[in-house]
């Protein structure tokens, strides 16, 4: 089950995004440059910045969140976010002898699509274990013959099957990470995962993400989510058509307003 949690974050980020657009602005120095900034002016700070477009300050608060739960296919969309940092549990290194999946919903609620797809994890998982003690035994036979002593070898033969093994993985596996972003990477992420033409399991974590920087950071995050949210809807054709309930259920994940 998908699984988000904020793990760290730039002590007062809205008050060190507001110093940075200080600086921007006014003759301040460094040593005084947190002077005066009372919440008051930082919420003010911050609104001129997004009057403005003014983006670049947003950059000195990061955010850190560990995500678990997910598929290698949110993997794959993810990283995608090049301006980022990501630490992902290895499967070079970590053996899966405890073998999870995440099912799409579509195939959830279909019981013989279920099925099928369990059927074919459970016989992955079987593939993926023997093929990886069938290469171990090989690369140990070969280690120690070569003159390794035996836990040596056992260690080195684990680890270089694990490496092949790994190919037969499907893209439902379950995987770990830890995500580092800036808020104006933040921003770009929420604008193109929260919104509906998304693929379902990273809007979901999206939303999770934004729900978890919104108390930290509210007026920083207050028109995040999908572009619809702040105006018509860009994506033209390929609209999903439903903008009046996106910003109504991004109402209600604000508290603004319960939703119907």
């Amino acid at each position: 089950m998908l699984k988000v949690e904020l793990i760290a974050h730039t002590p007062e980020p809205e008050k060190v995004v507001a110093a940075a657009a200080k600086l921007c602005y006014s003759d301040a120095h460094i040593d005084t440059l947190l002077e005066g900034l009372t919440p008051e002016k930082t919420t003010n700070f911050l609104k001129m910045l997004s009057d403005l477009g003014h983006a670049s300050p947003t950059e000195h608060a990061s955010f850190t969140f560990g995500i678990e739960g997910v598929s290698r296919t949110l993997l794959a969309q993810i990283t995608r976010h090049r301006i980022a940092s990501f630490s992902v549990q290895s499967q070079r290194y970590v053996r899966l002898d405890d073998f999870h999946y995440v099912i799409p919903p579509e195939i959830e609620k279909d019981p013989e699509a279920k099925k099928i797809f369990i059927d074919s994890m459970n016989e992955e998982a079987k593939r993926y274990l023997t093929l990886a003690a069938q290469l171990e035994k090989t690369h140990f036979e070969a280690l120690t013959a070569a003159g390794m002593n035996e836990k040596a070898a056992r260690s080195k033969a684990s680890k270089m099957a694990n490496e092949d093994a790994r190919f037969v993985l499907p893209n439902a596996c379950e995987t770990k990470m830890v995500v580092t972003m800036n808020a104006r990477s933040l921003q770009n992420f929420f604008d193109l995962r929260c919104c509906n033409r998304a693929q379902w399991e990273i809007r979901a974590c999206a939303e999770q993400m934004l729900a978890l920087v919104l108390p930290v950071a509210p007026t920083l995050f207050a028109q995040s989510g999908p572009r619809c949210l702040r105006g018509a809807c860009p994506e033209g054709r390929m609209s999903c058509g439903k903008a009046q309930e996106v910003r109504q259920r991004y109402r209600a994940l604000r508290g603004e307003e319960q939703a119907l």
